[in-house]
């Protein structure tokens, strides 16, 4: 562990971060084909498809061009204008792609005799393999790789625990999060994360976000990020409301429903009243942000201890 400050939070619980986090990929996540696999070529195929391109449209391209060079060498021994040609023909975008992952295929068989560099400093040394990439296949067919910082890391970063929009400090914050010798999941699970449940407007509740109760924008409102400028829709949306509960709760000892709901909107009552109220406490206390307690004078909330 590094003498550095550290970026996180000090009164972060990491392993709790770290477990609600991989549970939570580990029990649904996007099924991908090039996730079930750990042999390195046909991830380092996925990753150069990958490169500004919808996963969805990769899917189909990845199958039909491990169909046609399923392995290194058959790639070395292909022609270069039949591999650029089918770049083209599946609209994968900037055909040099198609010419370096060619070329890294030939330096697999000619220096490193049909095996790949297991770590990202080798897999750098190959055609077209960058820092990103390199790290990608480390992680994701040895299980050895560092923390992966992409955009989407960077969002998930800043928001949930306000690292700053400093690349250095998202790189610190990555690392120190990442369990030792869980790349693989780990890395896949933080960029489902912001794939999925973080996006530019993010989906806290309907994804079931993982990290709700440990957020930052969650608690503030605040969902700005390096890559969103502006703030995404959020006035009168569900996650305000329970941001706002969290904290008026966090300037009292408890509350009841009826104490509570003026403080948290203005026009509290009707449809958007004790019942609808109950609702918001009762998703905070599943995700263990809030204590709930039937008394003889009702209901009473405070935050979890």
């Amino acid at each position: 562990m590094s003498d550095a400050p550290s970026e996180l939070p000090a009164d972060l619980d990491r392993e709790a971060v770290q477990s609600a986090l991989t549970e939570w990929y580990e029990a649904d996540h996007r099924d991908f084909p090039w996730r079930r696999t750990d042999d390195p070529y046909e991830i380092l195929v996925s990753e150069v498809m990958s490169q500004q391109t919808q996963l969805g449209r990769v899917v189909e391209a990845w199958e039909a061009f491990l169909d046609e060079w399923p392995t290194t060498a058959d790639l070395a021994a292909a022609d270069r204008a039949d591999v650029v040609g089918f770049w083209t023909n599946h609209r994968l975008g900037y055909n040099n792609r198609a010419k370096y992952l060619h070329e890294a295929a030939r330096q697999v068989e000619e220096d490193h005799g049909g095996e790949f560099p297991r770590t990202p400093d080798g897999l750098s040394e190959l055609m077209g393999v960058g820092p990103y990439t390199a790290n990608a296949v480390a992680s994701f067919a040895f299980n050895n790789g560092d923390a992966v910082v992409d955009t989407n890391v960077k969002r998930v970063l800043h928001r949930a625990f306000a690292v700053p929009d400093d690349d250095a400090a998202f790189e610190a914050a990555a690392s120190e999060l990442m369990p030792d010798g869980e790349s693989r999941v780990w890395n896949n699970a933080i960029m489902e994360l912001g794939g999925v449940a973080c996006g530019k407007t993010p989906s806290c509740d309907e994804s079931g976000c993982p990290w709700r109760r440990f957020c930052h924008a969650y608690e503030t409102g605040d969902f700005t990020a390096p890559d969103v400028p502006t703030q995404p829709s959020f006035e009168g949306s569900r996650r305000q409301f329970r941001g706002r509960v969290v904290r008026v709760l966090g300037e009292y000892d408890d509350l009841g429903l009826a104490e509570l709901g003026p403080r948290v909107r203005v026009d509290y009552g009707g449809d958007t009243g004790a019942e609808w109220l109950r609702g918001l406490v009762d998703d905070l206390e599943s995700d263990g942000l809030v204590d709930v307690a039937e008394g003889d004078d009702g209901v009473r909330v405070s935050l979890a201890k």
